[in-house]
């Protein structure tokens, strides 16, 4: 086991909207973070530095971008900014935390990390049925060019207005996304596994009425087509009761099958829902004081890039008031203020 030089007065676990943008705040304030960035990812599954948005072709709601931003660019552009103001990059995962006392521990293999303060920006993973369609384009499959995993974020795209889409899920996050479709596309499906939604009453009802929303039951998606025509062109059901394969057009599938916090990391250190999300009171504050965290694995409603990066901003800010407050020191958790 080695130990890295010094003790970091900020370590930012993971990178993404959240992560990026704490370290720009951080670095500005002059606290000289270290981000352990998450490495090169692997599929949709981990998509290590940058996160979700390194899949996600063209982004056009996050600000000061009037033409859109490919997700890559726009995740090369922030990382860009903030080694300007000069954050520092571990470019790895991080493969076990310490935060029982302070200074807290952060292990990177056989690589010891040591900080005064922590923010968590590990994010989320989109759940996935896990056929080849659902890969990005560059790898060969649909993802980012009609396979999506985020309505609020593609839906209003060019290639979706005025034609057929499919929605797979039956819960309430596929009821949302269907009914925020239908503002675009001129009919959309739901494609559920079983014969009745998981969805609240009152989100089954509003899908029951909407005239665009209709219903295939006991269908699952099995595959998409068509990669080599580079575009969605249909997608082949398959009965979950009698096996029977059907084919409907459609020019967009959008899984909704829910959402995966990138926490098991903290398990048993920090405090996390049933899901999986980690607690967070309005300030961004853990059940570990010193502890901050930010972006989509504490967020399980609006799962935006924007607000991700406004929760790093917080984060940042917090962690500066309390180095602010230190001084030279390192106070044990007990005797801060933000119990």
């Amino acid at each position: 086991m080695s130990v890295s030089n010094g003790l970091e007065k900020v370590i930012i676990i993971g990178s993404g909207p959240a992560g990026y943008t704490a370290a720009l705040y951080a670095a500005r304030a002059n606290l000289n973070p270290l981000m352990i960035d998450g490495g090169v990812g692997v599929g949709q599954s981990m998509q290590g530095a940058g996160g979700q948005l390194t899949i996600t072709t063209e982004v056009e709601n996050y600000p000061g971008f009037p033409n859109g931003i490919m997700g890559p660019e726009l995740m090369m552009q922030m990382r860009e900014q903030v080694a300007r103001f000069g954050t520092r990059f571990v470019e790895d995962l991080v493969t076990k935390v310490d935060f029982s006392e302070r200074p807290f521990k952060i292990w990177v293999e056989d690589t010891v990390y040591t900080a005064q303060v922590v923010i968590v920006a590990t994010g989320a993973a989109a759940k996935w049925l896990g056929i080849d369609a659902e890969k990005p384009i560059w790898e060969g499959g649909l993802g980012g060019v009609g396979v999506s995993a985020c309505a609020t974020c593609d839906g209003a795209l060019p290639l979706f207005r005025n034609k057929e889409l499919l929605v797979v899920g039956g819960g309430d996050t596929a009821i949302e996304e269907a009914h925020y479709l239908t503002h675009f596309a001129s009919k959309v499906t739901i494609v559920h596994r079983r014969d009745s939604l998981r969805a609240s009453k009152i989100m089954q009802q509003r899908a029951f009425e909407n005239p665009k929303i209709a219903f295939a039951w006991n269908s699952a998606v099995v595959d998409i087509k068509d990669p080599n025509a580079k575009r969605v062109t249909s997608a082949v059901l398959q009965n979950t009761i009698t096996g029977e394969l059907t084919e409907q057009e459609c020019a967009g599938v959008f899984i909704a099958i829910g959402h995966r916090p990138n926490s098991d990391l903290f398990k048993g250190q920090l405090d996390m829902d049933e899901n999986g999300y980690l607690k967070a009171h309005r300030d961004v504050r853990t059940s570990v004081p010193g502890v901050f965290v930010c972006g989509d694995v504490q967020d399980h409603e609006y799962r935006q890039a924007i607000t991700a990066a406004g929760s790093g901003c917080m984060a940042a800010i917090q962690a500066e008031r309390l180095l602010a407050l230190e001084g030279d020191l390192i106070l044990p958790m007990s005797d801060l203020p933000w119990q």
